[in-house]
């Protein structure tokens, strides 16, 4: 069934225009009066809903009954220094399928992406809608949060931010331990996951993240790239701690 997000209040038994957006994406998949279709706004619970009118742009659409979804037995959020061409989008996209909370992009020394503040801005608000579209895709009734871009060494040094998170980890290819270290069970408190761009992040962001509480792991002798480092990481996470 195919399932679109609404940025609107959703409730049982009202009507709704759906946006623009939407509703190309209704007219691209020939959906006529009578289809049924799924709504969620990224609250929590999705609306199995009737398409009751259809007029040129506009739609309408009766709903019964939410349905809940169940949640990730964890909370994690996906720290990464900004990739380089498409690599982020598609890094975005999978992190979403595979259960993160929130993204921090953070612009690091070896960032291969310099952004200012009006075009970070812009690629945040991308992101964001990759975010929305990856849920539409994947069943999440919950959309994370693309976060304001922020440099690594500001954002290790504000201890509100890094001190919210529980358990932090840090990838490194000079780690001493390896995946096998961290927690048998998901932990009940959010944590944080922190990945360098393409070669890596510098010793002294390492060591920074060190100083500020982040446990160095390493995924053996491989050295992946920025954009299979934290999928697999993740993926690796889902199977341990009961995710998928």
């Amino acid at each position: 069934m195919p399932r679109f997000f609404v940025d609107a209040p959703l409730h049982t038994g009202a009507l709704l225009d759906l946006p623009d957006a939407v509703v190309r994406h209704v007219q691209v998949l020939r959906l006529k009066a009578g289809d049924t279709l799924t709504l969620f706004n990224g609250t929590g619970g999705e609306y199995p809903a009737e398409l009751v009118s259809l007029e040129k742009r506009q739609l309408r659409c009766n709903w019964a009954n939410t349905i809940p979804r169940s949640r990730n037995p964890y909370r994690v959020t996906l720290a990464q220094g900004i990739a380089g061409g498409d690599k982020m989008d598609w890094l975005i996209e999978k992190a979403i399928e595979l259960g993160v909370t929130d993204i921090q992009p953070l612009a690091t020394e070896r960032s291969v992406i310099r952004l200012d503040s009006e075009r970070a801005a812009k690629r945040v608000a991308h992101w964001q809608s990759l975010a929305q579209a990856a849920c539409e895709q994947c069943g999440r009734n919950r959309v994370p949060q693309i976060l304001p871009v922020r440099p690594i060494t500001a954002w290790l040094r504000d201890q509100d931010a890094v001190t919210s998170y529980a358990w932090r980890v840090l990838l490194s290819p000079r780690a001493d331990s390896g995946f096998d270290s961290l927690l048998p069970q998901a932990p009940a408190q959010p944590g944080v996951l922190l990945f360098g761009p393409e070669g890596g992040l510098t010793p002294q962001e390492e060591t920074l993240a060190r100083d500020t509480g982040f446990e160095a792991i390493r995924l053996g002798d491989r050295i992946l790239r920025t954009e299979t480092a934290g999928i697999a990481v993740l993926a690796a996470l889902a199977a341990r701690w009961g995710g998928w």
